[in-house]
């Protein structure tokens, strides 16, 4: 397994919610895009190219790169502090478009099951997060189940490469 460095999963993070749902909206990467610029942790940090490149590596591997992502996920130890900034970056992520999928509801179950903290603990920083923490009545919680249950319900397309320049606009 990789070693990956915090800004870079938070991008992976972002990335896989936003391509989640099988469709990539211009205000999700324009939210992930004013994310990383905001964020202390993004220095130095070429989003474009870093952008691209995992719409690349998704064009080229499909669900196989969500399950790396969940598997690399699963295996990273993060502080309490990083775990809610995942959560933070995959709920505006996931909201961006202002439609939220039930195949978006369903990664971040999935992407929820690899991070150790409460339940308790996101709602008091996040209390808008209560209907994406229920359990799935049809689903264990195991997190092979859940993303399996994901990736068995959503077909990744070839998404298009991410123009910059479209989004300054809008």
């Amino acid at each position: 397994m990789e070693t990956i460095t915090f800004d870079k999963l938070l991008l992976k993070t972002a990335f896989c919610c936003m391509a989640s749902d099988g469709n990539i909206d211009k205000r999700e990467v324009a939210l992930i895009k004013k994310m990383c610029q905001h964020s202390p942790l993004f220095i130095d940090f070429d989003f474009a190219q870093e952008i691209n490149v995992l719409l690349t590596k998704i064009n080229e591997r499909g669900s196989e790169f969500i399950q790396y992502y969940f598997n690399l996920l699963n295996n990273t130890v993060l502080t309490e502090e990083e775990e809610l900034t995942i959560i933070d970056f995959a709920f505006n992520t996931i909201n961006a478009d202002e439609k939220v999928e039930y195949s978006e509801i369903k990664f971040f179950k999935a992407m929820r099951k690899c991070l150790n903290v409460t339940n308790e603990n996101i709602l008091a920083t996040y209390p808008d997060l209560e209907y994406y923490l229920e359990e799935d009545i049809n689903t264990e919680s195991e997190l092979d189940k859940l993303v399996n249950n994901y990736l068995g319900s959503v077909e990744l397309p070839q998404f298009e490469k991410i123009h910059l320049e479209n989004l300054e606009n809008e």
